[in-house]
């Protein structure tokens, strides 16, 4: 090959690798939205840079946090930005009457127009000097239809706008990468899941609810979601108005988006662009739905609650957890994020809500739903969904002696458990053991298990209309 021919390929190599560039660097918006109510936007424009270095960088997020402001030139790599100004003063009616002080505006009402110079105005009245120089106040709740201005004054904006000083030796037409944080995005996992007729099973689906209220409509947008505890120095908080809610939009498309680790994170990226709307919020299927999860459904008595300890003190008190002792039963669906068990995803923090088909007419009915945290693959979940209507709990101290020179305290608790069903049901009862870190069961009817250094449960079987008794006696020495 003579260096002719060698240098032809090279070139064409080059204008090749130069047009496949400028395929790719063209206008467009793409958002990463995470879960802690913020989100960088990323934007390729087409801008013009006049000769002093000037430019205005229109429609940007009204929430955007103007510090985290990036700006690059594709055009001319080595342009700089110098000096950044973020304009926000929004054009409304009562800007524009401050502005029109001394000039000439219409106040249309119901039956009449007035004409004149403006004075003064605020939320009762308009006062305008009339050509004859007479002076008119004009009542504005419910009677002022229209105000016309000859024109907008300068200083005003319709949109949010970045004012920029760029440095660079080739003003005209770039290409720029702008990239900002803002707020005012959020998202959030929503789940629904269909219990099958045994409860054995259920099959789940997951969508992603992205919230959009940062002052922008992101057109024919790429988008991407964090899910995971990002750490981030919250500035401090200025008060802003939100607008109203234009609703909800369910965007499911052909293709469950790709998920990824992305660093100590996952991320979930939609296969295809879409347009968010601002005021909007928009619901994006999240993953293929998943068939056939086995689940187990669990009752637990838990007559005391989620018991808070006090520090540095013993529970002597006779009456103390024998008040506000609760009847209910809860019901628990259990499973586990694994492959095995047709699912093994990463599943962000959202909402399940569980379903079940009547089978008489074939409808899915709400049963209950519960709040997930941030579940890796091969862990267990368990979603607390209700109370059981046909099974009771009841709880009482039957003895309690305290010797404070023994330092011992003896409890004797007897829980009673009701099943109304027509079939059996295994009922845990969970049991705290709070007057003090020190405890021994001395006596029981039932074997129990050991949750931790605090807390006992006894897993009871309770046949149909029967009721079945737990006594155990717990011995305290300090």
């Amino acid at each position: 090959m003579n260096a002719k021919n060698w240098i032809m390929i090279v070139l064409a190599a080059v204008a090749m690798t130069c047009g496949i560039a400028r395929a790719a660097d063209k206008e467009g918006v793409s958002c990463t939205i995470y879960n802690g109510g913020y989100g960088v936007v990323r934007e390729m424009r087409n801008l013009d840079i006049d000769k002093s270095g000037k430019v205005k960088f229109t429609d940007v997020a009204s929430r955007i946090d103007a510090t985290t402001v990036h700006f690059k030139s594709l055009t001319d790599p080595k342009a700089k930005l110098l000096e950044q100004n973020y304009q926000y003063d929004l054009v409304s009616a009562d800007k524009l009457l401050k502005k029109y002080i001394d000039r000439k505006i219409e106040v249309v009402c119901d039956g009449k127009t007035y004409a004149g110079s403006l004075l003064s105005f605020d939320t009762r009245q308009i006062v305008l000097r009339e050509a004859k120089g007479g002076i008119v106040m004009v009542q504005r709740p419910d009677n002022v239809r229209d105000i016309r201005f000859s024109a907008l004054p300068g200083g005003l904006l319709t949109r949010p706008t970045l004012v920029w000083l760029v440095g660079t030796d080739k003003p005209g037409k770039h290409l720029a990468e702008v990239t900002y944080q803002t707020t005012g995005v959020s998202w959030h996992a929503e789940y629904v899941a269909v219990l099958n007729g045994d409860d054995t099973a259920l099959g789940l689906t997951g969508w992603v609810s992205f919230q959009n209220s940062s002052g922008k409509t992101y057109t024919n947008a790429k988008l991407k979601f964090i899910a995971g505890d990002v750490r981030r120095i919250q500035p401090p908080r200025v008060p802003r108005s939100r607008g109203s809610w234009s609703g909800l939009k369910t965007d499911g498309g052909s293709a469950p988006m790709a998920e990824k680790a992305f660093f100590e994170y996952h991320m979930y990226t939609l296969p295809r662009r879409s347009t968010v709307a601002n005021n909007e919020v928009k619901q994006l299927e999240m993953f293929t739905p998943a068939k056939d999860v086995k689940v187990v459904k669990r009752y637990l008595y838990n007559p005391l609650g989620n018991f808070r300890w006090s520090h540095g003190g013993r529970y002597t008190d006779r009456s103390y957890g024998t008040t506000n002792v609760s009847k209910k039963v809860n019901v628990f669906i259990e499973f586990k994020n694994a492959k095995d068990n047709n699912l093994g995803i990463p599943l962000p923090a959202g909402k399940v809500r569980v379903y079940k088909q009547d089978p008489d007419d074939k409808a899915l009915e709400f049963i209950g739903e519960e709040k997930i945290d941030h579940t890796p693959k091969n862990e267990e979940l368990s979603l607390r969904i209700g109370n059981a209507f046909d099974i009771v709990g009841e709880r009482k101290q039957t003895n309690f002696r305290v010797e404070s020179g023994r330092h011992w305290i003896q409890e004797t608790v007897e829980i009673k458990v009701r099943n109304h069903k027509k079939q059996a049901v295994v009922v845990r009862c969970k049991e705290p053991v709070y007057r003090w870190a020190n405890w021994t069961v001395t006596a029981k009817t039932h074997k129990f298990t050991k949750l931790d250094s605090r807390n006992i449960a006894f897993d009871v079987k309770v046949e149909p209309d029967k009721e079945a008794v737990v006594t155990y006696t717990v011995d305290y020495t300090w």
